[in-house]
C-alpha cells in the first residue's frame, strides 16, 4: 500500500526558466512554466526518495523577513 506525503516547493523565476526547490529535501528541477517545473519538481524528489528514503521530517516554517534595498 502507499502513503502520501506534502512538501513544499519553492519556485522563482531566472531569466527564461522556472527554478523549483523543494524546501524539505533540496531537490532542484527547472521547466518553461511553473506547472512544468513543479511536474519535474515532483519527478526528481520521487526518484531521489526511492534511492534516499526519509522516515520523517521536522516541520518545516515559512516566514518572511525584511531588509534594506541597496540600488
Amino acid at each position: 500500500m502507499s502513503t502520501h506525503k506534502t512538501y513544499t516547493a519553492s519556485i522563482h523565476k531566472e531569466e527564461q526558466l522556472y527554478v523549483a526547490t523543494c524546501v524539505e529535501v533540496g531537490t532542484v528541477s527547472q521547466g518553461l512554466s511553473i506547472e512544468e517545473a513543479l511536474q519535474n519538481l515532483k519527478e526528481a524528489t520521487e526518484l531521489y526518495l526511492e534511492e534516499f528514503p526519509h522516515k520523517d521530517f521536522s516541520p518545516t516554517f515559512i516566514t518572511t523577513f525584511t531588509t534594506e534595498e541597496y540600488a
